[in-house]
């Protein structure tokens, strides 16, 4: 879990440096940093109020750049559906991008789901990172522009969490989706609203999904590792 909140970290502290920068006072971007708790939603509302845009093109916009968690909680649904509305109210808060990777990544092909292994390894993974982001993003609301820019944080925190997401891209749908998200999101890059990233999004993962559904599966490395392990009679054998 190390490497996830690390990457988390230097993405909140560098959410916080900009948060400041971009006028906010200390006490509005420390309310939006517990409220929000979504770096990319921060960003692309923050240019929208530092010039006084209406509140509803601010709702619209944090709305559009934050219905990628629509496809998460359906994702995940069938592993929340037994727990009392307030624990899955307290999951959907908690569920983030690098979460839910790391969650579905172990868990994505079990035929049982909602055990307790499900749920403690999912609340500690996100517990974790929300203090991880929480931390560093206060620290860099309160330390503002201190940090200079040749630093170069942002690239940092953008590598950082590239290179927690690359090992998850292990099958041809999903680099499939990847490839096709990026392409278009830079293609739509100066769509208003930013709409343009709600675009990429939902075209990657359809593309990813018919991938799925048309290209002839292969076993990921962990599901060969555990057919040899299985072969050869099991682990520790």
């Amino acid at each position: 879990m190390g490497t996830p909140s690390i990457a988390i970290a230097a993405w909140g502290l560098v959410t916080g440096v900009a948060l400041v920068e971009g006028g906010l006072s200390t006490r509005m971007a420390l309310v939006m940093t517990f409220v929000v708790f979504a770096g990319s939603a921060q960003l692309a509302v923050l240019p929208l109020l530092a010039t006084g845009a209406p509140l509803f093109v601010v709702w619209i916009t944090a709305t559009l750049v934050n219905l990628r968690f629509v496809i998460f909680s359906a994702a995940s649904r069938s592993f929340w559906g037994e727990l009392p509305w307030k624990q899955r109210l307290f999951a959907s808060y908690l569920n983030g991008d690098v979460g839910f990777a790391l969650f579905m990544q172990r868990y994505s092909n079990d035929t049982e789901r909602g055990t307790p292994e499900q749920h403690g390894f999912f609340f500690g993974c996100a517990l974790l990172n929300w203090v991880s982001w929480m931390g560093s993003s206060v620290a860099g609301i309160l330390l503002g522009g201190l940090a200079p820019t040749s630093w170069g944080l942002e690239l940092a925190a953008v590598l950082a969490l590239v290179a927690v997401l690359i090992p998850m891209a292990n099958r041809a749908p999903a680099l499939l989706g990847i490839v096709v998200t990026g392409v278009l999101g830079v293609a739509t890059v100066r769509l208003p609203l930013k709409i343009g990233l709600l675009m990429s999004i939902v075209v990657g993962v359809v593309v990813a999904v018919v991938a799925e559904t048309h290209l002839p599966r292969r076993p990921s490395p962990i599901e060969e590792a555990a057919e040899i392990a299985a072969s050869e009679g099991g682990y520790g054998s």
